[in-house]
């Protein structure tokens, strides 16, 4: 066992809140037209609660914590607010388009000893990034922007979400990545807004582009052969009343920029708010936290018996803003498909029964 995975092992154990993440605005600077944010300031945290949030954290046990947005460095605060992490003792992973780092910052972000710098970056080609972000020149000063951070010393993440505009640029952006010394990560679901709102969705490529993604091993890497296996069956009975989803609201939650809590940034069902209780009372004692927790697959709707069952990676929020955190998530559905050819019943209901092949339920 690995020591990431010893470390969620006992945090699971003792009920500590391992990874959290922060939102400290949904300001932004660009405009994603996939984006699941409003971008309007509601209240934001202010400084002192900020502090006082990560000492609370600090309190609870948290180790890893990803400062994120909207845009990060919109907050003139955010050095400070490192810092303060920093001091705490704090794994501190930075999510940002990085449009408004320059060379001072990226030798500042050094200088604290950060973990990482995850910055978006949609294609390899400036036009079709600048196109999704709705921000001009924003794909030469992200670039230039993870240029900075390495040369720094700092290990950088690009994050390429794919929808139907950029989805046949990934190879190039990967390749982008690798002549930079630069970690590629790809995501290839869009995902509703935070409000419930679904437009987004609709960005999201077709069934082929995603078939292809999904079964390309240069993104696989060692999980090839387990990943592109066939259907495994359901989960057995017994295993099925004991595992757990995921782990958002066990070893990991999300708090909003309004302090807000959710059990993840893509699980919108509000558990409690730090401005109302300390962060801690909120994760040992909320009932929407603890009915959360309660869930196990033998629980699911349809999932628990599905043939993807043990292989399938069904998020509970996607299924949350469809209307049933028990039930299915058919994006998640249309993954499995995609990924092995044999849909699931779910998938079959949505889709009038029209896809022509056996089910092996």
């Amino acid at each position: 066992m690995s020591v990431m995975e010893t470390m969620a092992t006992r945090a699971m154990a003792l009920g500590i809140p391992l990874a959290v993440q922060v939102d400290l605005t949904y300001r932004c600077n660009e405009r994603c037209i996939h984006c699941y944010l409003d971008h309007e300031d509601h209240g934001e945290l202010r400084t002192d609660e900020v502090l006082g949030l990560l000492d609370q954290l600090a309190e609870a046990g948290t180790f890893f914590l990803n400062l994120s947005g909207g845009e990060i460095f919109m907050r003139p605060d955010l050095f400070e607010i490192i810092e303060h992490a920093r001091r705490r003792q704090f794994s501190v992973k930075l999510k940002t388009n990085g449009v408004m780092i320059r060379a001072a910052k990226a030798r500042r972000l050094a200088q604290l000893g950060i973990e990482s710098v995850q910055i978006s970056l949609y294609s390899h080609d400036a036009e079709t990034h600048d196109a999704i972000t709705k921000l001009p020149g924003s794909f030469k000063r992200s670039v230039e922007a993870a240029r900075l951070l390495r040369e720094a010393g700092i290990k950088v993440i690009f994050a390429n979400v794919l929808m139907a505009q950029n989805a046949d640029h990934y190879k190039q952006v990967q390749a982008l990545a690798e002549a930079m010394g630069v970690r590629y990560e790809v995501d290839a679901t869009i995902t509703p807004m935070l409000d419930g709102d679904r437009t987004p969705v609709a960005l999201n490529m077709d069934g082929e582009r995603l078939r292809g993604i999904l079964h390309d091993t240069s993104l696989l890497g060692d999980q090839a052969e387990r990943f592109l296996a066939p259907p495994s069956g359901p989960t057995p009975l017994e295993e099925a009343y004991e595992t757990l989803p995921c782990s958002a609201g066990h070893t990991a939650c999300y708090v909003s920029p309004y302090g807000d809590v959710y059990p993840c940034v893509q699980f919108p069902y509000k558990v409690g708010n730090i401005r109302e209780q300390r962060f801690l009372d909120i994760w040992r004692d909320s009932p929407q936290l603890n009915e959360v927790r309660a869930i196990r697959v033998s629980d699911l709707e349809g999932c628990s018996s599905c043939v993807h069952g043990s292989s399938c990676t069904r998020c509970p929020g996607l299924a949350y803003l469809e209307g049933n955190m028990r039930g299915p998530s058919t994006q998640d559905c249309e993954k499995s498909f995609a990924r092995t050819g044999v849909p699931s019943r779910n998938l079959l209901r949505k889709q009038g029964r029209s896809i022509p092949l056996v089910v092996v339920e």
